[in-house]
């Protein structure tokens, strides 16, 4: 391989669809990581099939550092969900870096008689029918949020899957859906309809929304699960170049420009190292493997 490096544009692959919030957190940093390693990053969407097309792509390109992957938390839960890939998430990639966390919280309409969660708690143990939840699909972050709220609670709710984010913010603003495994910033519009949040799946409160508490303070726990945005490069790329990758990542991440842009969408900037982003993936993969199996998540 040539020593200098990166000698041509890096490719900086999203498993998912222009304008969705994968894609919208590879254009936000692409710039400034472009500005700190010399060399523009293009952002390439390759979607279907939740982000295995764009990740068997890069696994299978050449481990030179100038082919990554932005991927979701669906990295870490495809695994359990598809059979028959043609590359082993476990060993194809080299994590570089947590790029953003998207916070979740359980949101309820504007007339839901709880308002906190102790007494959400208290009214669906007392109730005869299951309480409505709305998520952006089947094998979210989210709907998985939902599920694991079930088990360290011992509720049962019933799941209203979207075809994404928006939309299920928009029928818990309308009254249509009682309840809402959702990201802070798809449930920005609903909040601003009265809809209010009751707990947030996180370790620590959300900092636009300092007001309500994580799992843990509400008594609940080992309940933290919200998405995510992250880099991977194919395994065999020279530590070094994920070394950089990291930093251009945290340089991007430490303008303010992009720092204000998270800010507006309601995300929390990361640029965790290439250890703490491995660590990171072992530990978070194999609960949500656990929950999966637990749930008997699906795609369909």
């Amino acid at each position: 391989m040539a020593q200098s490096w990166p000698s041509r544009p890096i490719r900086m692959m999203v498993g998912f669809a222009p304008g969705g919030a994968a894609d919208t957190i590879a254009r936000l940093v692409a710039p400034g990581m472009g500005a700190a390693l010399g060399q523009t990053v293009v952002v390439e969407n390759r979607s279907g099939a939740s982000g295995t097309n764009a990740a068997g792509a890069v696994a299978a390109s050449v481990p030179d550092g100038h082919t990554v992957l932005l991927s979701t938390l669906s990295h870490l839960s495809n695994p359990y969900l598809f059979n028959g890939l043609s590359f082993d998430y476990a060993t194809a990639f080299a994590p570089v870096s947590q790029v953003v966390l998207f916070p979740t919280v359980l949101a309820v309409r504007k007339d839901f008689p709880a308002r906190t969660i102790a007494e959400f708690l208290a009214l669906a143990r007392g109730r005869q029918e299951p309480i409505t939840y709305g998520t952006p699909g089947n094998a979210t972050a989210q709907h998985m949020a939902g599920e694991l709220f079930q088990i360290r609670t011992g509720l049962r709710l019933e799941h209203v899957p979207y075809r994404g984010g928006a939309d299920a913010a928009r029928d818990l603003a309308a009254g249509v859906i009682e309840t809402s495994f959702n990201s802070v910033g798809s449930l920005s519009p609903a909040f601003g309809a009265g809809a209010r949040a009751l707990v947030a799946v996180t370790p620590s409160r959300i900092p636009g929304l300092p007001e309500v508490p994580t799992g843990a303070e509400a008594g609940i726990e080992d309940f933290t699960l919200s998405d995510i945005c992250g880099v991977y490069a194919p395994a065999a790329t020279p530590p070094d170049r994920v070394e950089r990758l990291q930093q251009a990542i945290a340089a991007a991440l430490a303008t303010e420009e992009v720092r204000a842009r998270l800010r507006s969408l309601e995300a929390e900037g990361v640029g965790s190292t290439p250890a703490e982003f491995s660590r990171f993936n072992l530990l978070q993969g194999a609960r949500l493997g656990t929950l999966i199996r637990a749930a008997g998540i699906k795609l369909s």
